[in-house]
């Protein structure tokens, strides 16, 4: 343990900036307690924070547990502005093309902003490596709840993770009705960023586990690539688009390499009421290349083995009607 880094990072803990109305703007250390616990619970491993479901449920819970001001709880706010700390130890690296738009803090208030823009944040490699010591990742915990939270003591929040998250899972095993109506209800009880958060959530664990029934492997190609749940190289397409269904439901869900979720979504290629590939008359490409599209037309994908996680046809039947090229 290095004890000069951890004394420098003591006191930039100990000095956040924040907005001092209504006895302290808590958003940063709560961001930052929620990010503790993802080192603790091995989630995070390097110095690049990643906005997922883990960290925004860890933060709603730790907020719920510590906060007694009358604030809005809002995880965008700290995860842009921490920005701004003295030393510059976190760093946002945005998603390509969205370069300019994190330079305008006003349009990161909004968690559907934050995430559509941000790809990840990056910490100083010598704090990543602090969080990492179980020994200096606990002094740099308890400065932050002596700090700003000396009255309130947080419980654990595992049991409460494991709960969210199971009944998450749950839902995207559901049929599609069913999930549609759920998160329509959400979207009439929750505030709009609430409701972006859960959005958010749900369609991470959607895509998580349309890879996982597909073992990782793209349904067209067979391209197969492992890796930490953070990384894939294989995407969790929707049939009919989320924006249009509301349905994060596996049976409105293919798992394509990147190359092929494009095409699908642009309507070069389809699937027909056998499973299988068709491809649009409207473009032209080299069919003489070994990754040709027209080497797929006919070809039957690969389903998952348990048949009640299939594509749904008559969500095939609506993308060959409404989005493939004829």
């Amino acid at each position: 343990m290095d004890n000069q880094h951890l004394n420098y990072f003591i006191n930039a803990l100990e000095h956040l900036h924040r907005d001092s109305k209504k006895g302290g703007a808590p958003h940063k250390p709560i961001l930052l307690l929620a990010i503790i616990h993802e080192y603790e619970s091995g989630r995070i491993t390097d110095n690049r924070i990643l906005i997922t479901p883990e960290l925004t449920h860890s933060f709603s819970v730790f907020w719920n547990q510590l906060v007694t001001t009358e604030h809005d709880q809002r995880f965008a706010l700290p995860f842009y502005h921490l920005t701004g700390e003295k030393g510059k130890w976190w760093q946002l690296v945005p998603n390509a093309g969205c370069e300019i738009w994190i330079e305008n803090a006003g349009s990161m208030r909004s968690f559907g902003n934050l995430s559509a823009a941000v790809a990840y944040a990056e910490i100083d490699p010598r704090l990543a490596a602090l969080l990492l010591n179980p020994e200096s990742r606990s002094i740099l915990k308890q400065t932050i709840l002596r700090t700003y939270f000396s009255n309130q003591h947080p419980q654990s929040i595992d049991n409460q993770q494991d709960n969210y998250f199971n009944d998450l899972r749950n839902e995207v095993y559901e049929p599609s009705f069913s999930y549609k109506t759920k998160l329509l209800n959400l979207k009439k009880q929750l505030d709009a960023e609430t409701y972006q958060v859960e959005v958010y959530n749900r369609g991470t664990i959607f895509r998580r586990e349309v890879v996982k029934i597909y073992n990782e492997s793209c349904c067209l190609s067979g391209l197969r690539v492992s890796a930490l749940f953070t990384i894939t190289m294989v995407d969790a397409c929707h049939i009919v688009p989320f924006a249009k269904s509301f349905d994060n439901s596996l049976s409105n869900g293919i798992a394509l390499s990147p190359n092929l979720h494009r095409a699908f979504d642009r309507g070069l290629i389809s699937i027909n009421d056998s499973y299988e590939v068709i491809l649009s008359p409207s473009f032209k490409e080299n069919t003489q290349s070994e990754y040709s599209f027209s080497k797929m037309e006919g070809k039957t994908i690969v389903l998952p083995n348990d048949k009640d996680f299939w594509p749904s046809l008559a969500n095939f039947e609506w993308h060959r009607k409404n989005v493939f090229k004829k």
